[in-house]
């Protein structure tokens, strides 16, 4: 069963840093792109970064300086170093991978479970 895992949620005040973790695990023969969405109450699930597998990254527009996608493709785990962060960047953080694995034909899309960030003012 392929599985993606994320950890390093929490509560942290404005200003604060926060370090997401999201492994992958299972009969995995390929990550084309792993990256991280976010969903605030009432909004929908947005893009904040992801890393192809050949070292491209794509960050939010409003989210570059602040944020850092990392990728180890040995491990199958991507990260996001979160600094700086502001109240706005409240919400549930999900891991996202693309990925073909054992027994499929085709690649699709994968999610975490999601994990909880909240800033203080």
């Amino acid at each position: 069963q392929v599985q993606l895992v994320e950890s390093g949620g929490g509560l942290v005040q404005a200003g604060g840093s926060l370090r997401l973790s999201c492994a992958a695990s299972g009969s995995i023969l390929n990550i084309y792109v792993m990256g991280w969405y976010r969903q605030a109450p009432g909004k929908q699930r947005e893009l904040v970064a992801r890393t192809a597998s050949g070292g491209s990254t794509n960050y939010a527009d409003s989210l570059k300086g602040r944020f850092t996608i990392s990728r180890d493709n040995a491990k199958n785990t991507v990260s996001l170093q979160m600094d700086s962060l502001k109240p706005e960047d409240t919400a549930v953080y999900y891991c996202h991978a693309d990925m073909l694995v054992s027994g499929s034909r085709y690649r699709r899309d994968y999610w975490g479970q999601g994990t909880q960030v909240t800033v203080s003012s």
